[in-house]
């Protein structure tokens, strides 16, 4: 794979490896032997299993995060939450699968009104946001804070609206800065960001959401698509903030989410890299808009100038880090909340962004097969995890939980469904899960359970479909072959998994009556 060598300097990584916290290896806990580390987790939007270098992928350029895990641990076989945004945000924090998870799904509060006009939300701050999390749902930040950490999120929210009992300083967070509500994510040059709790208006027009080139616009003239490109790009903004948390917080070990919308649609990202990925891939067919958010001249290097404009953001971090004298006592932590979309002009199968998975509609973003929530994970923490080494540890977001309350030497509490990754990160003993289990009641309703080399799927639960397809990850990571014929005991094993864990939702809208709802 090539680098970008003329048009941006590449941030290398640096500097001595320097033990600052211990582990007690006859308890699995981690103990502090000086300072509790600070603790960085990276939560992509949208990026596939294979839209990263050190994932294999070749047409764009990622050298800050290949970095990270030439200096960590590479996992394989780490799964998100869902396989769309919100629920597997809700996993992530409170350390619970989806058949125990209060959001199940991308809620969007309907009932309240006009949820999805755009001047709506603008005029009353009511209609923004998700369905907010219950006040007593107890979440990982908030066991930090109790163990003395200073934490932040800088990104996208989308677990609760404004004036509500579930914004970010409700949840956990000392700190916050970005997007409440996942709807106003679908812009990165929007009307508004939030700080803390209240709205930061920006110097930025309105452009209503699906908008599309003006009659008679030549869409081959780049000029066409000037009118989505306005003053101030979110993805800056929030970086700034991300860096001046960074800044005012090193003197007490912090915690900091940065929860950024990158690569999620729409297709915007700054002109320098987007130059310097036309120059790379050349003239391309234009992307109209018809498969919603908004239109743009050259797609593929829009979507590839996102990921190298986050990469590029991610060595900056870390340069900070270094400068500081924090990084060799910070875990840091990348991965993405499911795998690649197929919508707003991305072309996941053009880039291979599922990397080994299929990544066309129905196989990514929004379904239980690989595609959808098989994500690339990296951790480093100079003197703990071993650099250059690789993870089969199969493990998922409901894990994050134990871990992170093992490592800030909080209390794991009774009722998560995770186990700690922490063992595999310090190279001591792993405990394994004997399997995975999934649920998403939207794309016609699904459950899945991950079994060892098995794999079993339902899809179209809401149609009454209980029939259990069964594929062998061992020799068809594609999910092509169902062989529950063949092996009728496994899916007499999947079809308890899937009665044992299922909790019936709380919300009627995540509610499939054909699995006792």
């Amino acid at each position: 794979m090539l680098f970008a060598k003329a048009l941006l300097p590449t941030l290398l990584f640096s500097g001595s490896f320097v033990a600052c916290f211990g582990v007690d290896k006859q308890q699995g806990k981690a103990v502090s032997s000086a300072q509790k580390p600070n603790i960085i987790y990276i939560l992509a939007d949208d990026l596939g299993y294979g839209d990263l270098g050190c994932y294999g992928q070749q047409r764009i350029e990622t050298p800050n995060i290949d970095k990270l895990a030439t200096s960590g641990m590479r996992f394989t076989q780490h799964y998100s939450g869902a396989p769309v945004c919100a629920p597997s945000r809700c996993v992530l924090l409170t350390g619970k699968h989806m058949g125990h998870s209060y959001i199940r799904g991308n809620d969007e509060w309907a009932e309240r009104g006009k949820v999805w006009d755009y001047r709506a939300m603008l005029a009353d701050s009511v209609l923004e946001g998700q369905r907010p999390l219950p006040a007593d749902l107890v979440t990982f930040p908030q066991l930090l804070q109790k163990v003395g950490y200073t934490t932040g999120i800088v990104g996208k929210w989308g677990l609760g609206a404004p004036n509500t009992n579930s914004t970010p300083l409700d949840k956990g967070f000392d700190f916050f800065f970005g997007y409440n509500c996942q709807r106003q994510a679908h812009t990165y040059y929007p009307v508004h960001l939030y700080k803390n709790r209240s709205r930061v208006y920006l110097a930025n027009d309105t452009v209503a959401p699906g908008t599309k080139l003006e009659p008679g616009a030549d869409p081959l003239d780049s000029r066409s698509y000037a009118k989505f490109t306005l003053k101030q790009y979110a993805g800056d903004l929030m970086f700034s903030e991300l860096s001046s948390f960074v800044n005012r917080s090193q003197a007490k070990p912090f915690f900091v989410f940065w929860a950024t919308p990158i690569p999620h649609a729409a297709l915007q990202a700054p002109q320098r890299w987007v130059d310097y990925y036309v120059k790379k891939f050349g003239d391309e067919k234009p992307y109209l808009g018809d498969k919603g958010y908004f239109p743009h001249r050259y797609p593929h290097a829009a979507y590839a100038a996102m990921i190298s404009y986050l990469d590029e953001q991610v060595g900056l971090l870390v340069r900070q880090l270094k400068d500081l004298g924090l990084y060799d006592n910070t875990l840091i932590i990348f991965t993405s909340d499911n795998g690649p979309t197929y919508n707003g002009g991305t072309d996941s199968p053009w880039f291979n962004s599922a990397g080994p998975f299929k990544s066309e509609f129905g196989w990514g973003k929004g379904f239980t097969h690989e595609g959808g929530f098989r994500v690339p994970m990296i951790a480093s923490w100079p003197g703990k995890i071993r650099a250059g080494s690789t993870s089969e540890h199969v493990s998922a977001f409901w894990d994050v939980l134990p871990t992170l309350c093992e490592v800030s030497g909080s209390k794991v509490p009774g009722d998560t469904d995770g186990i700690s990754f922490l063992p595999e990160l310090t190279g001591r003993r792993q405990k394994a899960h004997p399997y995975l289990y999934w649920e998403f009641p939207e794309t016609g309703g699904q459950q899945a359970v991950r079994m060892g080399k098995w794999k079993g799927i339902r899809q179209e639960i809401k149609k009454g479909n209980l029939k259990i397809a069964l594929y062998n990850l061992e020799t068809d990571l594609q999910e092509l072959q169902d062989v529950s014929a063949k092996y009728p005991e496994i899916v007499r094993q999947m079809e308890q998994i899937m009665v044992k864990e299922h909790v019936p939702a709380t919300q009627e809208i995540f509610r499939m009556k054909a699995i006792g709802d």
